[in-house]
């Protein structure tokens, strides 16, 4: 349980980071844990949608990746609207 608790929060961390680098943001390493655990949640429903799924752990921050990747973008697009 607390294995996977731990691997969860290692893995938000380096998609967050990844996305954020990829996107061009910038935050702290809380944000970039955050922000991967809920890209996962995100990239693994939408993918999900159209058959796609991550088996393993690169896979999951693939996934994660993409979600986080999802967020930020609709982010930018909804709060820098003016």
């Amino acid at each position: 349980m607390i294995v996977n608790l731990l691997i969860s929060l290692i893995v938000g961390a380096i998609s967050g980071w990844l996305a954020g680098k990829i996107m061009n943001e910038s935050g702290s390493w809380l944000k970039n844990i955050i922000l991967g655990i809920i890209g996962g949640v995100v990239g693994g429903f939408l993918l999900g949608l159209i058959g796609i799924s991550g088996t393993n752990i690169i896979g999951s921050i693939i996934i994660s990746v993409v979600g986080a990747c999802i967020l930020i973008a609709a982010g930018r697009y909804f709060f820098s609207k003016k």
